[in-house]
């Protein structure tokens, strides 16, 4: 049995739902999704700063005594259509703080007035920026939750395709990458999800692919159909109420395979995007205070460095 709190951040979800219910307005979507940040207390000794990383807005997050040598290039969730890096700024602050390193969160283009790949190539602009900042890729770890923990993933695939520097390491938290929705636990998690459902999710894909000619099953968007083979270390973190599981399992099963320093991780009863309860929830907080250790072992950063 989960924590009170744990409970409470389902609830969360599930009032959050209702809400999407009772409209089909794009704008009152987005501005309801934007709550999530009530979830997340604000971390003690964390400051933040407004930039611009090649023409993309984002959010530079500095914990005190953190690294500036070592950073998290972070893309937030929403199925390519809502949230933003305002929703996210909280959560990976306490992130950043785990990890002992100072994060970029980025507030990458929207579907279904930006189509993708712009949400990828921002990314990719954001990374690039962090190179022209000074930053030796084997320091930056791209992490990412829901379609952000796809983007996270596809950021390696996509520099490695251009033979590009990879990052250091990939945080994958509750990925989606199947957008085919073929996956047994789309129906099966149905019950015990208070965020997705296959409706929601179908909507966010065809927001972002109709009428690009980009095929569902592309593997520029669908990792489901990608080839992980290269990938830097890599942890995927998931909750085990979410209707993606197998998404988690599936994806980390064949990267294990095509030989990736691979490590998967659930938490138990976790909802979706339950990274977002850090600082309130006792069990994200473990949750959190592991990736941030495992992020520290694959950047190069110590406990000790400052």
């Amino acid at each position: 049995m989960g924590s009170p709190e744990l409970a409470q951040y389902a609830d969360f979800y599930a009032d959050m739902t209702r809400r999407f219910g009772l409209t089909d307005d794009l704008e009152l979507w987005r501005d309801i999704s934007e709550r999530l940040h009530q979830l997340t207390p604000e971390p003690e000794d964390v400051t933040y700063r407004d930039v611009t990383a090649n023409g993309v807005p984002a959010i530079l997050v500095m914990p005190a005594e953190s690294s500036p040598d070592h950073i998290l290039l972070h893309s937030h969730s929403g199925g390519g259509v809502t949230a933003s890096m305002w929703q996210e700024r909280k959560a990976v602050g306490h992130l950043a703080k785990a990890a002992g390193a100072r994060a970029l969160v980025i507030n990458y283009r929207l579907a279904p007035e930006d189509k993708f790949p712009a949400q990828i190539d921002d990314v990719e602009a954001a990374y690039r920026w962090l190179l022209g900042q000074g930053y030796d890729p084997s320091r930056i770890a791209s992490s990412g939750d829901s379609i952000g923990g796809n983007f996270a993933v596809n950021l390696a695939l996509t520099l490695q395709r251009k033979n590009a520097p990879l990052p250091g390491a990939v945080l994958s938290m509750s990925p989606w990458f199947d957008m085919e929705l073929k996956n047994e636990s789309i129906d099966t998690n149905a019950s015990v999800d208070k965020m997705l459902s296959r409706d929601l999710l179908r909507g966010f894909s065809d927001s972002m692919l109709d009428g690009t000619g980009i095929a569902i099953t592309d593997p520029r968007i669908n990792l489901a159909y990608a080839d992980p083979a290269g990938l830097p270390p890599t942890m995927i973190y998931y909750g085990g109420y979410e209707l993606l599981v197998d998404d988690a399992n599936e994806f980390a099963k064949r990267a294990r395979a095509a030989g990736v320093d691979l490590e998967l991780r659930s938490l138990p009863e976790g909802q979706h995007n339950f990274f977002l309860g850090a600082g309130r929830v006792p069990e994200i907080e473990a949750a959190v205070a592991e990736m941030g250790a495992w992020l520290r072992s694959k950047i190069g950063l110590t406990l000790s460095t400052a």
